[in-house]
């Protein structure tokens, strides 16, 4: 039932969002491959070549099949903590660092799908990194929504649960708050979500943005 609520108030929500550029990596955002050895070995250079070859197969194919394809790809991938990989309670990683070591929490897992879709050209306006509480191990937990009708159902990307699935189905989420490239929105206690402002006020994302651009690679 939240999540269904939180549908029928997505349709103004979307209105206001900023639209943002199709992709997020820059020239220099994916270092040389001899960098890359350098620092995460010939089977972390295989990855991310694997991913890049991935994002060249699914262009111009249709939003479900980079969905699923994108989806896939990234549940292969360990789940490991950040305080086991990066020795830090919390750290967001690039996609060129999480693909590198080959192991993440579930922000690496949901912000990697997120910007490849992105640069697959999925508009930002569909989608949304949510925050949620994940109800069987009462934790927070981080998914990727997809909706291309602001009328219809998202659907959810998730590390945890990996088919894709109407958000409605996912009684074992609990909404916390949302964002994407442009936009932050918080879920009222009335299940309604509520804009807050641009998403920049995340620093963490700020952050992450920033290195993902310019190509920072941080060994484990």
């Amino acid at each position: 039932m939240l999540w269904r609520i939180l549908r029928w108030g997505l349709t103004a929500l979307l209105a206001i969002a900023i639209p943002a550029t199709a992709g997020m990596l820059s020239t220099s955002s994916i270092p040389v491959s001899s960098t890359i050895t350098a620092q995460y070995g010939s089977a972390g250079l295989a990855r991310i070549q694997r991913w890049q070859t991935l994002m060249q197969e699914l262009r111009g194919r249709p939003v479900q099949v980079q969905l699923a394809r994108v989806n896939d790809f990234f549940n292969q991938l360990d789940f490991v903590d950040d305080s086991v990989v990066w020795h830090r309670e919390d750290y967001w990683a690039t996609p060129i660092e999480f693909l590198g070591v080959g192991r993440g929490d579930c922000e690496e897992f949901a912000l990697a799908k997120y910007l490849t879709l992105r640069e697959l050209g999925v508009p930002d306006e569909q989608m949304r990194l949510h925050y949620v509480k994940y109800v069987p191990y009462d934790q927070y937990h981080m998914v990727v929504s997809w909706t291309s009708d602001p009328r219809q159902m998202p659907v959810i990307l998730d590390n945890i649960d990996r088919t894709i699935v109407p958000a409605a189905s996912r009684r074992d989420l609990i909404p916390i708050y949302s964002f994407n490239a442009s936009s932050l929105w918080t879920s009222t206690a009335t299940g309604r979500e509520a804009p807050v402002g641009d998403a920049s006020r995340l620093s963490r994302w700020e952050d992450w943005q920033i290195r993902v651009r310019n190509g920072v690679m941080r060994t484990p």
